[in-house]
């Protein structure tokens, strides 16, 4: 991998993002899909997949400044805005994590008093357990989710740096902790899907692979966000550590992880296997992890980049995975491009060209 191609990938990724649903049809999905592939590239639609797209569109212009990226995103608040209305469910959140950066960017109060709105709602109205862990949403009441790290926590913890919150950043790590706590499995530091806070199980007990990239690329964007604000408990890092060295034990040949992690019989998975591998450079640059650890996150890269289609489609991604009844359900969604899909891989490919500069950049004043 050299940096011009990770930035001629990072393009293509980006460019294939805006083409909407790319021709794909609902009759492309397998019926235990819990949504159809036409749902897999809507833009538009304000929800955690369209969310994680415009996360890692977000993050690209961090990278690049490139004022088209600006621009392609303050048009898409101003055609969506209107679908933020929802409120019952934990994924409506996902789009807001832009919001706090595109006020910094534009200055503009509609994204500062919005952004400040919905983290209040969340702080004083979101379903949490009798031990105060948010669930992750109005029809999964009682149920903890890996993706709630990445889909709620993200954004208040952005918004918590916005407004120099303490508060809110202390109630961020805090939910960090206890989802991991509630979610890992004590023999192999991976996490489990999610946890019934009634029946106090882990329910189908799949090792996700998708749902502990969640983690692994959410919580050091989280850390890294709030460290002025407030210090994360020693336990999230050492859980962190577990975490990652136990999934870099089920990596494959190639790169990538298979769909649930300790299932080599399932398909690989894309999506997952980039925000693994972009959490881990992430993680590795901010000192959560031993340098050690940079040669799984390139391996992991180099199989993600051999899923990029000359158009800049990521291809192996499942579709969209609630909590499945059992493990073997996994192995059976139907794999299209998605914007999450994207989003994880942008990501993963900026952080990359983030790290890879500032290499450049040393190496030439040395």
């Amino acid at each position: 991998m050299n940096l011009t191609l990770a930035q001629e990938k990072a393009r293509k990724v980006y460019e294939y993002m805006k083409r909407g649903t790319a021709g794909l049809v609902k009759e492309t999905a397998h019926e235990v899909d819990h949504d159809p592939a036409s749902w897999g590239m809507d833009i538009n639609d304000w929800d955690w997949n369209a969310g994680v797209g415009m996360v890692a569109i977000s993050d690209y212009y961090e990278k690049t400044q490139d004022p088209n990226i600006l621009e392609y995103m303050s048009g898409w608040v101003a055609r969506n805005k209107h679908q933020c209305a929802k409120r019952d469910y934990v994924n409506n959140l996902t789009p807001l994590a832009i919001y706090p950066d595109m006020f910094l960017r534009t200055r503009e109060p509609y994204y500062r008093e919005t952004a400040i709105e919905y983290a209040d709602w969340v702080l004083t109205h979101a379903g949490k357990s009798k031990d105060g862990v948010y669930f992750h949403g109005a029809s999964v009441s009682e149920e903890v989710w890996a993706d709630t790290v990445f889909m709620a926590l993200v954004f208040m913890s952005r918004t918590a740096k916005l407004t120099g919150n303490a508060k809110i950043a202390e109630e961020v790590l805090k939910q960090l902790l206890s989802h991991m706590q509630l979610l890992q499995d004590e023999n192999t530091g991976i996490l489990f899907h999610g946890y019934h806070c009634v029946g106090k199980h882990h329910m189908s007990g799949a090792l996700w692979t998708r749902g502990n990239s969640w983690v692994v690329i959410g919580a050091p964007i989280i850390i890294e966000t709030v460290h002025d604000l407030a210090e994360a408990p020693k336990e999230i890092t050492s859980r962190y550590e577990r975490l990652v060295s136990g999934i870099v034990k089920y990596q494959a040949a190639n790169g990538l992880w298979h769909t649930v992690m300790d299932r080599p019989d399932f398909y690989q998975e894309t999506s997952g296997s980039a925000g693994n591998a972009g959490g881990i450079m992430k993680a590795v640059r901010l000192r959560m992890l031993e340098p050690g650890h940079m040669a799984s996150a390139h391996k992991a890269m180099e199989g993600v980049i051999s899923q990029i289609t000359p158009e800049g489609a990521v291809e192996g991604v499942s579709g969209g995975t609630p909590i499945m009844p059992t493990i073997d359900a996994y192995g059976q969604l139907t794999r299209y491009p998605t914007l999450y899909g994207q989003g994880l891989t942008l990501l993963m490919l900026s952080e990359y060209i983030f790290q890879e500069k500032a290499r450049t950049e040393k190496n030439s004043l040395a």
